[in-house]
C-alpha cells in the first residue's frame, strides 16, 4: 500500500511540474499584446544566437515588430528551445524552418507587416497555420535562403523599388510578403544557413537531425 501511495504522489508531482512548465510559455490570447508589450519593455535585448553543428548563427531583431521580438526573447529566456528544438523542415533554394514542431500554439501573435521588412535573403520570420489575420504561431520560426528572383517572373506591381533591387540581386522569396511576419535578419552565418539548406531530406525532413541551441546576446 505504501509503495503504490508513494508512486501515485511521484506520479501527481511529474504531472504537476510538466503541466507548470508547459503553461509557463502560455500567454492569454486575450492579453498577447499587452503581455508582449510590457515584457519587451523590460527585455530590450534585440540579439540572439543560433547554436548548430554546422555553425553559428547571428540574428538581429527588428525593433519596430515589438510583438514579435518580445514573443521571441521571452521564450528563449524562459527555456522553450532548450529540449528538443532542431531545424526540421529544409526545402533547398528556399527556408530552413526551425522550434519544436506543432502543437505549442496556444495563442497567436498578432501580425507585423512593414514593407520596410521583407523576405529577402537572410530574412527572419515566424511560420503559421490558416488564419484570416495571418497571425503567427508563437513558437516556430525560418530563415529565408531564396534565389534572385527574375524580373520578368515576379509581379513588380507590388514592390517597392528596394524591394525589386534586393530580390532580383541579394534574392529571397517575395510570394510570402504580407502573409508572414518578417522580424529580423541573419548579420552572421549565412554561410551556415546555405550549409543547412544543402543536407539531404525526405518529404522536406533532414535525413539527420539538426540540433539548435539559441542563445540572447547582450
Amino acid at each position: 500500500m505504501y509503495s503504490f501511495a508513494k508512486k501515485l504522489f511521484l506520479m501527481m508531482m511529474v504531472v504537476a511540474v510538466l503541466a507548470g512548465c508547459s503553461q509557463s510559455y502560455d500567454i492569454d490570447p486575450a492579453k498577447v499584446r499587452e503581455v508582449l508589450t510590457e515584457y519587451g519593455k523590460q527585455n530590450p535585448e534585440n540579439q540572439v544566437q543560433i547554436q548548430t553543428s554546422y555553425g553559428n548563427i547571428t540574428l538581429r531583431l527588428y525593433d519596430d515588430t515589438p510583438l514579435h521580438r518580445a514573443n521571441f526573447i521571452r521564450l528563449i529566456k524562459q527555456g522553450f528551445y532548450d529540449n528538443g528544438a532542431d531545424f526540421y523542415r529544409v526545402i533547398y533554394a528556399f527556408m530552413v524552418q526551425g522550434g519544436r514542431g506543432a502543437g505549442y500554439d496556444s495563442y497567436l501573435v498578432p501580425p507585423e507587416f512593414t514593407p520596410n521588412h521583407f523576405h529577402k535573403r537572410g530574412a527572419l520570420a515566424m511560420a503559421h497555420g490558416d488564419n484570416p489575420e495571418n497571425a503567427s504561431a508563437p513558437t516556430e520560426f525560418y530563415i529565408v535562403q531564396g534565389q534572385r528572383q527574375d524580373s520578368t517572373e515576379i509581379d513588380l506591381t507590388q514592390l517597392t523599388p528596394e524591394q525589386i533591387r534586393t530580390y532580383t540581386t541579394l534574392g529571397g522569396s517575395p510570394n510570402l510578403d504580407g502573409k508572414y511576419t518578417v522580424f529580423g535578419e541573419v548579420t552572421e552565418g549565412m554561410d551556415v544557413v546555405q550549409k543547412i539548406a544543402e543536407v539531404e531530406t525526405y518529404s522536406e525532413k533532414p535525413l539527420k537531425r539538426i540540433p539548435l541551441k539559441l542563445v540572447v546576446l547582450p
